[in-house]
């Protein structure tokens, strides 16, 4: 329990570096990078030699934040995102160590990582070297998303985990209105994958539900999360997508951090 805790109180400092970037000169996708951060720290934490894709390449700022965190980026991201000449750019970039593929189109994550995995594969590689592949609920309205999964499936790719930040919004509004899923888990289930549901805050659950990944099946994650986790005023608000703010509207959500 002390390890979760202590995971917990990371988060809670890498939100408030978040509320920071959103204070800088060109503000960043806030709402989004707060419903993921938890899924993807637990995922650095626990992958330590896996390659980890963030498909939702919007989402950025909590990707910036974490890899400094852990020591794999020099730069503060709230003190260069966004400006001229720093590698910090509004999509993850490759020219960053530790950033293997520039997402940015959505839809475009998961297929790169399923070719790493078919290369993994071919190459014979330890089954326990999975890749790591964290996308939205948003997303999942491209068609390549289902086109990728088909060729996994059909190809017999097991050897990655497929996580979906299911924050419920997207640029325009609630996904529930624009375009909604009716029986997520089933569709993923009749590809022949593991599917598991989780809540996309609870560390343990997300530790948990990495443990039950078996060598010879992929493993969807359909994680529930709320999009501006952490700040009261922004939770489950959709103007919270792209946020720009002043510093005293940053301390203020500092301060209101749950």
């Amino acid at each position: 329990m002390h390890f979760i805790k202590s995971l917990e109180l990371d988060a809670r400092e890498l939100r408030k570096e978040l509320i920071d970037i959103a204070n800088s000169e060109y503000g960043c996708h806030l709402g989004g990078s707060l419903s993921v951060l938890d899924l993807l720290y637990a995922s650095y934490i626990n992958f330590e030699n896996s390659e980890i894709i963030l498909s939702k390449g919007h989402t950025c700022a909590a990707l910036y934040a974490i890899l400094y965190k852990l020591n794999k980026l020099k730069e503060k991201p709230s003190l260069s995102y966004g400006k001229f000449n720093s590698l910090l750019t509004g999509h993850p970039n490759h020219l960053i160590p530790n950033i293997t593929f520039s997402t940015g189109s959505l839809g475009h994550g998961l297929p790169y990582g399923i070719g790493v995995s078919l290369s993994n594969k071919l190459k014979q590689k330890e089954s326990g070297e999975n890749t790591i592949i964290i996308g939205g609920d948003g997303e999942l309205q491209e068609g390549l998303i289902w086109e990728t999964l088909q060729v996994a499936s059909g190809q017999n790719i097991a050897n990655f985990i497929y996580i979906i930040d299911k924050n419920n919004g997207q640029n325009d509004g609630a996904t529930s209105s624009i375009s909604p899923y009716h029986n997520l888990k089933s569709r993923f289930s009749s590809y022949g994958f593991d599917v598991l549901e989780i809540n996309g805050h609870d560390y343990k659950e997300i530790l948990e539900s990495f443990s039950k990944k078996r060598a010879n099946h992929a493993l969807v994650i359909i994680a529930n999360t709320i999009k501006g986790k952490g700040i009261p005023s922004l939770e489950n608000n959709f103007s919270s997508h792209y946020v720009k703010i002043n510093e005293a509207t940053a301390q203020k959500w500092k301060e209101e951090l749950i």
